[in-house]
């Protein structure tokens, strides 16, 4: 059998029948897998918190209220108190991982501030926490159907509405995760 390439810069989309209520209907970006395993942020799962709120506990001060308004994502189980800003610019700043053409994540207090002062990049995303697999584990999981893999697009991870994330990202494939099901009864 053939072995699972690089899923940098994929999204993985939940199967109906995920009995991991972490990833339960979720799409989460794979921002780099290597023979260490792989790391990745949930785009799809609006939290209760602002951009706003948040940038005002690291006393950073955001005076457009439009962006101070935009919810934060939770990004995954792993670290949920750990910031990441994913966002369609090649810029670096302090704690930068590229992923992609016109697509990285960063990790430091610097890009919240030029984003606060109106210096950032043009689409973001502010995603509290991650997810991990360990190495293997994620090649496994896709073995077991857990999850369908599309490439990432900008326009998935930055425009849909987050409510349609899920559906639209299987639909790039061709497919209508209604259709699928899941497994009925329990064991």
């Amino acid at each position: 059998m053939q072995a699972i390439s690089n899923l940098r810069n994929n999204l993985l989309i939940a199967m109906p029948s995920m009995h991991d209520p972490n990833f339960d209907h979720t799409v989460t970006l794979i921002c780099q897998h290597d023979e260490q395993g792989a790391f990745g942020v949930t785009i799809n799962r609006p939290l209760e918190v602002t951009f706003g709120e948040l940038l005002s506990q690291l006393d950073i001060e955001v005076n457009d209220v439009r962006l101070a308004n935009r919810v934060a994502m939770s990004g995954g189980p792993v670290q949920a108190e750990q910031g990441f800003v994913l966002h369609n610019t090649n810029r670096a700043w302090e704690s930068t991982l590229h992923i992609a053409e016109n697509l990285s994540i960063t990790s430091s207090r610097d890009i919240l501030v030029d984003i606060a002062a109106g210096d950032g990049p043009d689409q973001f995303l502010l995603v509290l926490g991650c997810a991990g697999w360990s190495p293997g584990q994620l090649e496994q999981e896709i073995k077991e159907n857990a999850w369908l893999t599309c490439d990432a697009k900008n326009s998935i991870l930055f425009e849909m509405p987050y409510p349609h994330r899920w559906r639209g990202a299987a639909s790039t494939l061709g497919i209508d995760v209604n259709l699928l099901g899941s497994v009925a009864g329990h064991g």
